[in-house]
């Protein structure tokens, strides 16, 4: 289990890779990846319980699903640097034959993804399914789940959190990457979310709110989490971030929902993020 000194230090190394691998192919979704880089470093290398031995399955094991899946560069180099494949290979990032496709998918049998992930709205529906049949097959492992806030513009969420709450699906934590941007501009100008806090109350959900760019308080939340399952009720966890972290020049801007940095720009990115646990 990595400290806070060692948790800053991955991410910091992560950041890197996104803006290099998005930066290599021209294309690729920086500013989720680097908001939501804190919190998906905190869940692989301090909360869940995980193996690189990797199986579908997952029997025995804690299970991560990234829904809005267009931040794979951020879900990749996780899973790289937990050890689930070779670091070397994030540099075929979105080529041709690659096994890291711009969105994740599961044919090319890349440890550590287990649905595809490019249509928003399916990954509660899926993380559901797999906590429900953790408890069927006496598996006390958690399931986890991260969704961007404009995905809960999709119904097929709110259906999902009706069954999960009804069915006491308590072994599931599902975080809401809440930086209150998408791909068209804020989300209370193109569909107002209004309260999720008073939405996943009123569906029965317990919720927690993180500052998901202060890894101390990722920590401390994803600890209260877990302590928080088996009390009959889903876990939420409403996480405000700014997109773009990292980066002072895409950082709270929608523009940088799906554009590459040029090579000034990315000159620049780097400079601002140190070089930690060496580049791929």
């Amino acid at each position: 289990m990595a400290s806070i000194s060692e948790l800053k230090d991955i991410s910091n190394q992560v950041r890197r890779d996104i803006v290099r691998m998005v930066h290599g192919v021209q294309s690729g979704h920086p500013g989720g990846s680097l908001g939501c880089t804190d919190f998906l470093t905190a869940l692989y290398f301090h909360s869940m319980k995980h193996q690189t031995n990797f199986s579908m399955d997952a029997f025995q094991e804690d299970v991560f699903f990234l829904s809005n899946g267009h931040i794979s560069p951020l879900f990749y180099s996780v899973l790289a640097r937990s050890g689930y494949f070779d670091v070397k290979e994030l540099a075929s990032f979105r080529k041709l034959n690659t096994r890291l496709q711009g969105h994740p998918t599961t044919h090319e049998h890349l440890p550590g993804v287990r649905i595809a992930s490019g249509s928003l709205g399916q990954g509660m529906s899926v993380a559901i399914g797999t906590a429900l049949s953790k408890k069927l097959n006496k598996d006390s492992h958690l399931v986890f789940s991260l969704h961007g806030d404009g995905e809960l513009q999709e119904g097929q969420i709110w259906e999902a959190v009706m069954f999960a709450a009804h069915n006491k699906v308590d072994n599931l934590i599902s975080t809401i990457d809440f930086n209150g941007q998408q791909i068209d501009g804020p989300t209370s100008k193109v569909l107002s979310l209004d309260s999720l806090s008073a939405k996943f109350e009123a569906f029965n959900w317990m919720v927690l709110n993180m500052i998901g760019n202060d890894m101390d308080d990722v920590v401390a939340v994803l600890d209260k989490a877990k302590s928080l399952t088996g009390q009959g009720k889903p876990i939420c966890i409403l996480m405000k971030t700014e997109m773009g972290k990292g980066v002072d020049f895409m950082e709270g801007s929608h523009e940088w929902h799906g554009i590459a940095p040029n090579d000034d720009q990315l000159a620049k990115a780097l400079a601002q993020l140190p070089e930690t646990l060496g580049d791929y």
